[in-house]
C-alpha cells in the first residue's frame, strides 16, 4: 500500500482504525496460539499442513479431495422477509466465500466456469481471499482480478482472517467495493434494501456492528456480510434482517454423511453450515468455494450460492 492509498484509507475509515488494522496484522498475522475468538488457529501452524497433507498421500485418496475441490456446485437458498419492498421481490445475490484463489491451481477458473452464467442482481464476497495468513496477496490479487471478469457488478465485500487491509486498494481497483465497517443501498423505485459488511471478527477483531449499521434505518430491510457466523447474537440483536457469513468452510473435510470433523469457529454447529435462524434474525454460513489448509475436500463440496429473496405471505409494510 502506498502512501497515498493509505492517506485515501485514512480519510475514509479513519487513521486510528488504519494504522490498529496495520499494526495488529504486523503483530499478529501468523500467530498459532491466542489471539481472536479462538485460542488455537490451525490455519497458522503451516508444518502440520504439511504432515496432513502426507497422511492424504499415504492412503491415496489425496488425488480426489484435489479433483472435489475444483467442483463446485450451485446452491440456492431462499429468505422470506415481511418487510421486504415489494420492487425488491424476487431480487438475488450471488454469494462467494472463503476463495483461497492462490491455494489450488486452477481453482479460479474452476469458480469462474461455475459463475459465468448465472442470473443474479448483487455479487457478495464473504472473505479469505489468499491462502496464506501473512505473506505476498499480489497472487490472490490476480486470482480476484480473473474472478471479476467472470461476474456481474456490482460486487461488495468484506475481509477475512486471511486478508490484509492492504489488499484493499487492489480489490477496489478491480470494481469490488469492499465494506470495512460500512454500508451501501440497492436503490429501486424509491424504496431501499441495505448491505452492511464488517471487518474480520474472527482473528484480528476489528469489527464494529454500530459504525456498520449506522446509516441503516430501523425499519429497513438489511443485510449483513460477516465473514464468521460468530457475531450471530450481536447482528440479532442488532436488529439486522439477515446475516451471510463463511469461515467455517463447513468442515471441508467431514465423515461421510457430511459430518464436520471441525469447524474452528466458536459457536455452536447449527450456525457454521446453511441456512440458520436465531431470534428474528435469519442466517446463511457458506462451505466455501476454495480450501484451506490442504488443497482438498471430501464429503463435503465446494459451493457458490444464489440467495433469492421473497416477501413474507400477507406483509404489507413498505420500507423506505
Amino acid at each position: 500500500m502506498n502512501p497515498q492509498q493509505r492517506e485515501a484509507l485514512e480519510q475514509r475509515l479513519g487513521r486510528m482504525y488504519v494504522r490498529q488494522r496495520l499494526g495488529i496484522e504486523q503483530d499478529k498475522e501468523s500467530r498459532v496460539f491466542g489471539q481472536g475468538i479462538n485460542f488455537f488457529h490451525l490455519e497458522n501452524w503451516y508444518s502440520v499442513h504439511a504432515w496432513i497433507r502426507r497422511l492424504l498421500k499415504a492412503t491415496g485418496v489425496y488425488g480426489r479431495g484435489r479433483r472435489n475441490a475444483l467442483r463446485p456446485r450451485v446452491v440456492e437458498n431462499h429468505f422470506t422477509l415481511t418487510h421486504l419492498p415489494k420492487v425488491f421481490e424476487g431480487v438475488t445475490i450471488l454469494q462467494l466465500s472463503d476463495l483461497h484463489l492462490d491455494m489450488h491451481r486452477g481453482l479460479p477458473e474452476a469458480i469462474g466456469e461455475a459463475v459465468r452464467n448465472l442470473e443474479y442482481d448483487v455479487c457478495v464476497l464473504t472473505g479469505d481471499y489468499r491462502a496464506k495468513t501473512y505473506g505476498d496477496f499480489h497472487p490472490a490479487l490476480e486470482g480476484l482480478a480473473y474472478l471479476v471478469s467472470c461476474l456481474r457488478k456490482p460486487i461488495y465485500a468484506v475481509l477475512g482472517n486471511h486478508d490484509s487491509i492492504r489488499m484493499v486498494p487492489g480489490m477496489e481497483q478491480l470494481g469490488i467495493e469492499v465494506l470495512l465497517n460500512e454500508s451501501v443501498v440497492l436503490e429501486r423505485d424509491g424504496q431501499k434494501l441495505f448491505i452492511a459488511g464488517v471487518d474480520d471478527a474472527h482473528y484480528y477483531r476489528a469489527d464494529n456492528l454500530e459504525k456498520a449499521g449506522r446509516d441503516v434505518p430501523y425499519d429497513a430491510a438489511s443485510i449483513l456480510l460477516s465473514h464468521t457466523p460468530e457475531l450471530y447474537k450481536h447482528a440479532a440483536h442488532g436488529e439486522f434482517d439477515i446475516m451471510l457469513s463463511g469461515h467455517t468452510h463447513g468442515g471441508q473435510i467431514c465423515l461421510p454423511g457430511g459430518r464436520a470433523l471441525m469447524y474452528n469457529a466458536s459457536c455452536p454447529d447449527a450456525f457454521c453450515r446453511g441456512a440458520w435462524r436465531f431470534h428474528q434474525l435469519q442466517g446463511y454460513t457458506s462451505v466455501g468455494a476454495g480450501v484451506s489448509i490442504v488443497d482438498a475436500r471430501f464429503n463435503c463440496p465446494p459451493e457458490v450460492t444464489l440467495h433469492r429473496f421473497y416477501r413474507a405471505e400477507g406483509a404489507t409494510t413498505e420500507t423506505q
